[in-house]
């Protein structure tokens, strides 16, 4: 999308945010503070206002219903999910970031946005959105969709259960706080893989070829959380092969 198309588009300054879950309540503050008029967060079955865009933030399973109803009331619907396509919705916005609920409208600042439409207007007012809300959009088709939102999975959801393996072998050994303990060696490492990339920050025995070592650690974790072996298994193997690069 060229700049003088997306300046050509319409710029939506009514915006509906249906959904009101971790991120419906936090997308309805920032665009608020973004100078947008909003509706909402609305809840199922709340009454819809005349909108420029709606935007709804309801599970996938959810889109196709939800598009459905809020179709008469909004020029343009748009979703914000990362893996579904565009079949029932004029646009997507995809944050890439994680949500509590809690956080402050300043959370999009900086971060990356997957978007998509299905003209180019409804492009163009994606951008238009993300980069009012401090975000920094990038497209993204429906053809690799599913294999970005993948990518931001591994980097986030899955990320979380290897630091939840981590802090529970941790506290099996009798180690009191583990998770802070263990805080400042994630930050370091994610850093080092940000400015390096993970071949070349690998460090730790398999980088250094030191196999005892990695069998005693699996003899430990076999001895105290032994449904954890698989994983630890697998991570070596897939460690195995990094340090190969």
């Amino acid at each position: 999308m060229s700049s003088s198309a997306e300046a050509r588009a319409t710029a939506p300054t009514t915006i509906a945010v249906i959904g009101a879950g971790r991120l419906g309540g936090v997308l309805a503050r920032a665009l608020i503070d973004a100078g947008f008029t909003v509706h909402g967060p609305l809840r199922r079955g709340d009454a819809i206002s005349a909108s420029d865009v709606a935007l709804l933030a309801v599970p996938d399973a959810a889109i196709a219903a939800a598009a459905s109803a809020a179709r008469s009331h909004a020029r343009l619907v748009g979703h914000l999910s990362g893996a579904t396509g565009l079949d029932d919705v004029d646009l997507s916005i995809h944050p890439l970031q994680t949500f509590t609920g809690a956080e402050v409208p300043d959370v999009f600042h900086g971060i990356g946005a997957a978007v998509a439409g299905r003209s180019p207007e409804a492009l163009a007012i994606a951008q238009q959105i993300a980069r009012a809300l401090g975000a920094r959009p990038f497209e993204v088709d429906d053809a690799h969709r599913a294999g970005y939102h993948a990518a931001a999975s591994i980097a986030s959801n899955l990320l979380l259960t290897v630091l939840d393996a981590a802090e529970r072998v941790a506290a099996a050994q009798g180690i009191p706080d583990a998770r802070r303990l263990l805080e400042p060696l994630v930050a370091r490492s994610v850093q080092n893989w940000v400015e390096r990339g993970a071949a070349a920050a690998l460090t730790g025995p398999i980088a250094r070829g030191d196999d005892d070592t990695v069998r005693r650690q699996r003899d430990a974790i076999a001895a105290s959380t032994p449904e954890l072996l698989p994983l630890f298994d697998q991570l070596c193997d897939s460690a195995r092969d990094l340090a190969g690069k």
